[in-house]
């Protein structure tokens, strides 16, 4: 019989959020944004990343229900949080154009029609194919990179999909693809969240597959 073990022991270093390593792994949500809100990550993998890279100034433009607001206001940070349900698409450039200059970006997008949140033509869920989808995601991109002040960072939740019809796609490989072909660069080691709570958790498949237990946060930077 298989026992769990611990974490791996991290390396002490001068970091000024010294728990905060390549796997993490709270499993309470905490009191930030609304859990109610399909989709939606806790608040403390957000505030981890604000404490370490101690942004003055942060753009959340696909807020959802509001967690990285939360976290931000919390935190005494300045924040531009809009969403698509309030008519902001991140996917547009003049909208990007008017909100000015970030040195900290946090975007969580929909893992393309995992779960699709409403049949806007502008939503990234609603895409009818994956090369859609890819072509959504790139223009939120490289977007958010021209918001970014020289030496910013991006960071962005995603994890992988797979359904019958097409298979597994792998959304994190992509994403990082995309952030790349736009000229950004990965700052940190990639970090595996791990899913607590998920609905599908609780639900039994005929299917056979290896069930996804986490997602991936990528972090890069805007060039000086």
């Amino acid at each position: 019989m298989m026992k769990t073990v611990p974490l791996p022991v991290a390396p002490r270093n001068a970091s000024p959020v010294s728990h905060l390593t390549s796997i993490h792994a709270v499993a309470p949500r905490g009191h930030y944004g609304n859990a109610r809100y399909p989709g939606n990550c806790g608040g403390y993998l957000i505030r981890d990343l604000l404490q370490y890279f101690k942004p003055k100034r942060v753009f959340d433009p696909m807020s959802g229900s509001g967690t990285c607001r939360d976290v931000c206001q919390e935190l005494g940070i300045e924040v531009v949080s809009a969403d698509l349900h309030s008519g902001f698409d991140c996917s547009h450039p003049k909208n990007c154009d008017m909100v000015g200059e970030f040195d900290f970006v946090w975007i969580h997008p929909p893992y393309w029609r995992m779960k699709v949140y409403s049949n806007d033509p502008r939503d990234l869920s609603a895409a009818r194919d994956l090369p859609e989808f890819l072509r959504k995601l790139s223009r939120v991109i490289v977007n958010c990179k021209h918001v970014l002040a020289p030496g910013g960072h991006l960071a962005i939740l995603m994890g992988d999909y797979h359904d019958r019809e097409i298979g597994f796609v792998p959304l994190t490989y992509h994403t990082k693809r995309l952030c790349f072909n736009a000229g950004l660069i990965q700052d940190c080691t990639d970090i595996v969240r791990f899913q607590h709570g998920n609905s599908s958790s609780s639900k039994t498949y005929k299917s056979t597959f290896i069930p996804g237990l986490h997602d991936i946060c990528l972090i890069v930077k805007q060039q000086k």
